[in-house]
This record gives structure tokens, sequence and C-alpha cells, in this order.
């Protein structure tokens, strides 16, 4: 499924590559920064880091602020990946790409959590979601998550998979494997 980021990515890539100097704008460079953020794709990220002209980094805040929260996000850092989102002013257009970067690396944090613990404390979810403990707690009843008796230590529930839709070429070669040496048997 393509998503608009997805779509504006394309773009912008594009507009980067055709730009007439060679150099495109700092607004492109600061949009397609968070854009890789937003999709996990760090290697890109540190790619496109690497090839903006130092002058730009140097004299644009915003896309230093960026690579800030990339780097955060590539030493797994959530605590402060949130505190890095949270330090810088954003301005439009890019004030909606980050938005929706801390909704997505909040979701895929939940998602994590739901799959690795039994049981957490309360204060790790807080400090690993960048929520405030009443936020967190709405989290988790909305989510279905028990409250231990004690109070401090959540018992989440792995979250619903959705059914692939398509079978894996290496499942399907698997299933194909086993038929034939049923029939041969």
């Amino acid at each position: 499924m393509i998503t608009n980021f997805d779509k504006l990515c394309g773009e912008l890539e594009k507009q980067e590559l055709e730009a007439p100097t060679g150099i495109a704008s700092p607004s492109t460079y600061a949009q397609l920064l968070a854009i890789y953020l937003y999709q996990n794709d760090l290697c890109n990220a540190k790619f496109l880091w690497k090839r903006i002209p130092q002058n730009i980094t140097s004299s644009n805040p915003e896309i230093a602020a960026i690579w800030t929260v990339g780097q955060k996000l590539w030493k797994k850092d959530l605590p402060g990946t949130y505190h890095s989102l949270a330090a810088f002013n954003w301005t439009e257009p890019v004030v909606s790409i980050i938005r929706a970067l801390e909704d997505k690396v909040r979701e895929r944090t939940f998602n994590l959590i739901g799959r690795s613990y039994s049981s957490i404390s309360l204060d790790a979810v807080v400090s690993m979601t960048g929520l405030s403990k009443d936020a967190v707690l709405h989290v988790c009843r909305d989510r279905k998550w028990t409250l231990n008796e004690d109070g401090v230590t959540v018992s989440p529930t792995p979250p619903t998979q959705p059914a692939p839709l398509h079978t894996s070429s290496e499942d399907q070669l698997f299933k194909l494997t086993e038929f034939v040496s049923f029939l041969e048997n």
C-alpha cells in the first residue's frame, strides 16, 4: 500500500536527482530525511545525511535536528528519540512528517512491547514510549493490557497479526516439497 509519504518520497528523490546544480533545496533535504526516518529506512537516511552539502547542514538547524532524531533511532535510544523530537520547533512542511514519525515510532514500540514481554514495569513503558503515566495507562486500557495488582507492572497482550495475503516463495516451496514427498512415499 503506497502512502502519501511514499509518494512524496519519490517526488523528493526526483527533485534531488534533477536539481539544476546537483544540490537540492534545504526543504527538499529536510523532508526527504524525515520521510526516510518515518519509513524506518535508516540506511538511506544516513546516506542522505552524508551527501547533503556541509554548508546546508551547518546553516540549517532543522536538518541537523532531524539527523539527531535519526541518530537516536539508529542507536535504538527511544527516550532520546522522543526527547529529540520534542526539543525542536519544527516548521512546515516537516512538522507533519515529524508528528507522523513520532506516532509511528510509538506504535512500533507498543507492538514490540506486546510481542516481547509477559510483564513489564509501568515506568519502563513510560520511558520507552515517551508518554506520561496517565497516557500510558489509557493506551494500556485501549489495548486490553492488564495493570497488575501491584499497580506498577503491566501485562501486555501480543498484537493481533493479520493473516498474510500471500504465501512467501519459501513457504510455497516447502509445501510443494512436502506434497511431492507424500506422493513418492
